[in-house]
């Protein structure tokens, strides 16, 4: 209990004590200064301590009741041995009024006392009943999200039956058409008009094939090949690979190194189509002049963090809920694939990726890749 109630507690004891005392002190002086002959005035009075006896029962409980009427008992038993003359045959309702007292000041406390134990009971199941009720709504919003999952994997099942249909049909005229394409491109100079047109023809090609790679890679992920990985040598290599994409857009893209290597259990080819996707992702969000920076370190277990942070414009916080969601993209010519296909490849490593953002300032992307077992058991 805090210490405010206690003091909340102490003063309302202390005004009830009070009030009791007052009544009774009040009473007995209207008892002992009234004249005999009044007797009907004296009949009041002697109903009167019933008050302070019953509000102590109720305050105070069974022992707070008893208290009561015993003190009213002794003060007003002396008004009837000294001023009424201790005639018991001629006052004998005076003395069964003290009886009463008692009585009722038991009785009264009695009920009081268990009515509190109740209502305490009541307090204790309520608890228990609004704790239940959170842990069933808990429950209820798991087996929701659980459903979800669930409708996403059956969507994703179907979409996988489609896959194979749609790379067998879209892939060969794809094929045919940029085939096509490239042949004419030679037949057409830089200065002619049509030399354009066939530049986008080709250029679109490609992105439509790239959608459908990604589109398998997400509803086909491919068994992995765990061996032993170099995750420093990997981001080097994608360092290397998106150089002239970094140039062409004048964002400065930086690896920082470190002076030893990060060795896990990996499928390297997997890793680098992640940190591909990722740091893709983090130059096109860049502007001109801006910044990616990609790093990773060890702790002392072994596991490896890599992050990859950029000083772009950020993603609002009511995108960053869905930026895993498939074909959720904020890009206009995106497929809203790629981070999605990077988050199935990290947990398929039984890994974590996490994304932290703040609107205007930039994006981090962090990886956790734990040390994993290798493919002859022993520890990467």
């Amino acid at each position: 209990m805090k210490a405010g109630d206690c003091n909340a507690m102490e003063k309302t004891f202390g005004i009830r004590i009070v009030i009791l005392g007052s009544f009774i002190t009040g009473i007995s002086l209207f008892h002992y200064l009234t004249p005999l002959h009044v007797a009907y005035l004296h009949d009041i009075f002697q109903r009167l301590y019933y008050l302070p006896i019953i509000l102590a029962a109720l305050w105070f409980g069974l022992r707070g009741g008893l208290l009561c009427s015993v003190i009213v008992s002794l003060v007003y038993a002396p008004h009837i041995l000294f001023q009424w003359g201790g005639h018991f045959g001629m006052e004998a309702e005076k003395y069964l009024e003290i009886i009463l007292y008692n009585t009722v000041g038991g009785v009264t406390g009695l009920l009081s006392q268990r009515e509190r134990e109740r209502t305490v009971e009541l307090q204790k199941s309520k608890g228990v009943l609004e704790a239940s009720y959170e842990k069933l709504r808990a429950q209820s919003d798991r087996i929701i999200a659980i459903e979800e999952q669930l409708r996403n994997s059956e969507r994703l099942s179907t979409m996988g039956e489609f896959a194979a249909v749609l790379a067998h049909e879209i892939r060969n005229p794809l094929g045919s058409i940029r085939g096509t394409a490239e042949i004419l491109k030679d037949d057409y100079g830089p200065d002619d008009p049509k030399h354009e047109f066939i530049e986008i023809q080709i250029r679109e090609t490609e992105r439509l094939n790239r959608v459908v790679e990604d589109f398998l890679h997400m509803v086909r992920p491919q068994p992995s090949e765990m061996q032993p990985c170099a995750v420093q040598e990997e981001l080097e290599t994608i360092v290397t690979l998106l150089g002239g994409e970094a140039a062409r857009r004048q964002v400065e893209l930086v690896l920082q190194t470190q002076p030893n290597p990060v060795v896990i259990s990996a499928d390297g080819e997997k890793l680098r189509q992640a940190f591909l996707n990722i740091v893709l992702n983090a130059l096109q969000a860049t502007p001109p002049g801006g910044r990616v920076t990609i790093s990773a370190v060890a702790d002392v277990k072994g596991a490896c963090k890599i992050s990859f942070r950029d000083t772009g414009s950020g993603i609002k916080a009511e995108e960053l809920g869905r930026i895993y969601e498939p074909f959720f993209t904020t890009k206009s010519d995106g497929t809203g694939l790629g981070l999605a296909i990077s988050r199935k490849i990290i947990e398929s490593h039984k890994g974590k990726l996490e994304v932290e953002s703040t609107p205007g300032t930039g994006t981090t992307v962090i990886i956790s890749l734990p040390k994993q077992e290798s493919v002859n058991g022993e520890m990467a």
